[in-house]
């Protein structure tokens, strides 16, 4: 029966719709901690002054649209901290928002993040491979738009898919610079005459790696400036769950186009590469309690160092003793050791890592032997 009352919430909850108005009253009209992920690409406030135009005297299609203009830095600041403190107020505890923006206003979203509470994790540069020149060649081509992640507080358990970000980049730890080109071809929608349906529709590819970073399949991400769809596409496609903001008519419109396009991958699809930090904690002590091995075995480091295996599941070598990763750490002379990875034991002449021992236990935890 307890149940119940969540079930309902989630029920009302308008998931996987695109509300329409202001972003700030339509955040207000949901229940508190409903969302695990934000993702906001707010106006910019560009500030432009005039046209631009191409060497051949072409024109620029720049964003100049009535939901970029501000009166003043002022008024600018007020806007963005009004929405904030709303997606703020629908964040779970352990939920966080991405903000993307550029060089005109994410210095002042940073600040604003802070000061309604949030805690940065980290600002990633989006390095466009395809990036729109100088025409007036008065400043460094704006080559890039950077990105600010934080958690809803501190001590928020935000969702962080570490290893699966490591295999969509090769094995290699993902950096906070990325490579990505501007939205072009297929993937930019159009209006009737042939021009850019919207100035900064963000590519999915973006949109992508985000949500692989920090939601799991069945998350609620929230756009409350959802545009033409992009995060709606992407978190439909990645069987993520989505609730949109848009005030403009025509966008909302686009975008439920765009969305009913959209197939979600099947169940198998959707298996990313697990984060080590929620598989089971195995203590080295279980492998010696079952007998994976012995009390006085000899267990090798990487250049032949030896420790020998005492019965309460701790290590003695020739100078030190202590837990595999402290007796590790003292042989190498370094702060910290991976015990798991370091050492190895013998078996039928072989040198086998620890840790295969421990994958045999976490298999028998999870009910896979």
């Amino acid at each position: 029966m307890a149940d119940q009352p969540r079930a309902r919430e989630a029920q009302a909850l308008p998931v996987n719709q695109i509300l329409a108005g202001d972003c700030v009253a339509a955040m207000d009209a949901l229940p508190p901690a409903c969302v695990d992920l934000v993702f906001a690409d707010p106006p910019y406030n560009l500030q432009l002054k005039g046209t631009l135009h191409r060497p051949d005297n072409s024109r620029v299609d720049a964003v100049d649209d009535d939901w970029d203009q501000f009166d003043s830095l002022a008024a600018y600041d007020a806007f963005t901290r009004a929405w904030l403190a709303a997606a703020r107020r629908v964040l779970k505890p352990d939920g966080a928002i991405w903000v993307i923006g550029s060089y005109h206003n994410v210095f002042r979203l940073g600040t604003a993040l802070q000061d309604a509470g949030f805690w940065l994790l980290n600002d990633v540069i989006w390095r466009k491979s395809n990036p729109m020149p100088n025409f007036r060649g008065k400043r460094l081509t704006n080559a890039h738009e950077t990105l600010i992640w934080a958690a809803r507080s501190e001590g928020s358990k935000h969702t962080f898919n570490y290893e699966a970000l490591k295999s969509l980049n090769e094995g290699v730890q993902m950096r906070s610079d990325w490579l990505i080109p501007l939205c072009t071809g297929h993937e930019r929608l159009k209006d009737g005459k042939g021009a850019k349906l919207h100035p900064t529709q963000k590519p999915e590819a973006l949109l992508h790696r985000v949500l692989l970073a920090s939601t799991n399949p069945g998350d609620l991400v929230l756009d409350p400036f959802f545009g033409t769809g992009t995060t709606g596409a992407v978190a439909r496609m990645l069987g993520r769950d989505f609730i949109g903001i848009e005030r403009d008519e025509g966008y909302r419109a686009a975008a439920q186009a765009r969305l009913a396009r959209v197939r979600r991958l099947d169940a198998e699809a959707l298996q990313t590469t697990a984060s080590r930090r929620t598989e089971p904690r195995v203590a080295f002590g279980v492998l010696v309690e079952r007998g994976l091995l012995r009390p006085g075995e000899v267990l090798v480091g990487p250049r032949g160092q030896a420790a020998r295996v005492r019965a309460d599941g701790s290590l003695v070598s020739a100078e030190h003793r202590g837990s595999i990763h402290q007796v590790g750490a003292a042989i190498e002379g370094a702060p910290s050791c991976n015990g798991w990875t370091y050492w190895q034991f013998k078996r039928d002449g072989r040198l086998i890592p620890i840790d295969l021992l421990r994958q045999q236990i976490r298999a028998e935890m999870e009910g896979n032997p």
